[in-house]
C-alpha cells in the first residue's frame, strides 16, 4: 500500500463530468490499494468570477476580504468530488484550509505556508475514506482565510505531500507532461520524460505554466516524488527529480525553451553613478513587495548612468510610481516603460557541460533581426528580453535550432 497525494487543476474541474472524470482517476488509485489524499482547484474561470465580482462592488476592498471570496471556488470544488466519488460508491471527506490546518503567514493573496498539521488528514485516511483537500487556501495567526497565489493549488499539493511524507505526488492537468516547448506555439514540441529539479524551477519562472515555481521548490526541498500528467489521457507523464551521477551529460544541452509576456520594463535615464543609488531604488520597491527580475546599468558618462529593470506587469503601475518619486529625489532625467516585451529563455542542465549555446541563440535571434534589449544567464539557462511581437517566432527558431523536435 503507498501513500498517493493526487492534484487536479481548474481544467481539470471544469464541469460536472470532467469532476466525474476526475472521480475515475481518484477511484483507479483507490483500486490499487493505495491511500489517496486529493487537492482540487476551483472549477475553470472560476476565481476570475469572482474577482469581478467583488470589482463590481465598487468601492474599496482589501486582501482579507477578497481572499475571503476567491477561497469559496475551491471549497465548491471539494465539495462536488466529494459527491462525486460518494456516488460511485466511495467514501470521501473533504477539507477546508483550516480544517486541515494549513498555517500560513499574512500575506495576503501570496501567503507562504508555515506549518501543516496532517491529524485531520490520517484520520480520514484511517478510517478508509478518500481526503479531498480545498487547495489555493490556508489560514493566518488571527484566523483570517488566506489564498497562495495563483497555482497555489500546487503548492497545498506537494506541501501536504511533504507533510505526510507521501510515496508520490501526481500533478494532473490539461497536457500529459512537460513539454519541450509550448504545443501551441510549437507544434513539434515533445513530452520529456524526465525534468530535473533545477531545469523545472527555471521553466516555471520563465514563463511555462505547468507547475507553479513555488510548489516545485517545496518538491526539491523535501524531496518529494513528483508527477506531471494528464487528467484526460493514459501516460506515465513527466517525472520532476534530482539530476544523478548515472546521466549521461554529454548528451544533453537544451531540454526546453520558453517565452515569458507577463513583465514589462522600466528604465531610469540620467542617475548619479556613486554607491547607494541602486540600493536606494531597489530598497523602496523591495518595500513594496514588489519582485524584480532582470536588471542592467550603462557604463557611466559624466559621472550619470542608466538603469534598466524588470517587474511583473501587474505590478508595473506601482512600480512606475515609486521609480518617478526615487528619480524625482535623485534628479533623473527621465523614466520611461515599456510593456510590449517578451522574455525568450532557454534551459537545461547540460548547459553546464557545453560552450557554444549563447552564441546559438544571439545567431539565430539575428538572423530573424530580432533585437536583444536584455541578457541575463545561469548556469543552466540564458533569457533575453525581446519585442513581445515576436516571442512565437523566436520560440520556434529556437526549438529547430537546439534540435527539440519529436524524435
Amino acid at each position: 500500500m503507498a501513500l498517493i497525494v493526487q492534484k487536479f487543476g481548474g481544467t481539470s474541474m471544469g464541469s460536472i463530468d470532467r469532476i466525474k472524470q476526475v472521480a475515475g482517476r481518484v477511484i483507479k488509485e483507490k483500486q490499487n490499494n493505495n491511500d489517496v489524499v486529493v487537492v482540487v482547484s476551483a472549477m475553470n474561470g472560476e476565481t476570475n468570477r469572482l474577482l469581478d465580482l467583488a470589482t463590481k462592488m465598487g468601492g474599496k476592498y482589501d486582501d482579507i476580504e477578497t481572499d475571503m471570496i476567491i477561497s469559496s471556488g475551491e471549497q465548491v470544488s471539494s465539495g462536488l468530488l466529494s459527491i462525486a466519488l460518494r456516488n460511485e460508491g466511495y467514501d470521501a471527506v473533504p477539507l477546508l484550509g483550516h480544517q486541515v490546518k494549513i498555517t500560513t503567514d499574512e500575506s495576503h493573496g501570496k501567503a507562504r505556508i508555515s506549518a501543516i498539521d496532517d491529524h485531520n488528514i490520517r484520520t480520514g485516511l484511517k478510517s478508509g475514506k478518500i481526503v479531498v483537500i480545498a487547495g489555493f487556501q490556508g489560514i493566518d495567526s488571527k484566523g483570517f482565510i488566506t489564498t497562495l497565489g495563483r497555482g497555489g493549488s500546487d503548492t497545498t499539493a506537494v506541501a501536504v505531500a511533504a507533510a505526510i511524507k507521501a510515496d508520490r505526488c501526481d500533478i494532473y492537468t490539461d497536457v500529459d507532461g512537460v513539454y519541450t516547448a509550448d504545443p501551441q506555439v510549437v507544434p513539434d514540441a515533445g513530452r520529456l520524460d524526465v525534468v530535473y529539479f533545477d531545469e523545472m524551477i527555471e521553466m516555471s519562472s520563465l514563463g511555462a505554466k505547468v507547475l507553479q515555481i513555488r510548489s516545485v521548490e517545496f518538491a526539491m526541498k523535501y524531496k518529494v516524488n513528483l508527477f506531471v500528467k494528464s487528467t484526460f489521457a493514459e501516460g506515465p507523464g513527466t517525472q520532476i527529480k534530482f539530476l544523478g551521477d548515472e546521466e549521461n551529460m554529454e548528451e544533453l544541452q537544451v531540454s526546453s525553451v520558453a517565452y515569458d509576456k507577463t513583465e514589462a520594463k522600466i528604465s531610469i535615464r540620467g542617475i548619479p553613478d556613486k554607491p547607494g543609488i541602486a540600493a536606494k531604488i531597489f530598497s523602496k520597491i523591495s518595500d513594496a513587495n514588489i519582485v524584480v527580475d532582470m536588471i542592467i546599468q550603462n557604463i557611466s558618462v559624466h559621472g550619470l548612468t542608466d538603469l534598466t529593470f524588470t517587474v511583473s506587469k501587474k505590478d508595473l503601475k506601482n512600480a512606475i510610481d515609486i521609480t518617478n518619486g526615487v528619480a524625482k529625489e535623485l534628479n533623473a532625467e527621465e523614466v520611461i516603460s515599456d510593456d510590449k516585451i517578451a522574455k525568450i529563455s532557454v534551459i537545461g542542465v547540460g548547459m553546464r557541460n557545453h560552450y557554444g549555446t549563447a552564441s546559438t541563440m544571439f545567431s539565430v535571434l539575428s538572423k530573424e533581426n530580432i533585437n536583444i534589449m536584455m541578457i541575463s544567464t545561469s548556469e543552466i539557462k540564458i533569457s533575453c528580453i525581446i519585442d513581445a511581437k515576436y516571442a512565437e517566432l523566436a520560440t520556434r527558431i529556437l526549438h529547430e535550432a537546439f534540435n527539440l523536435g519529436k524524435k
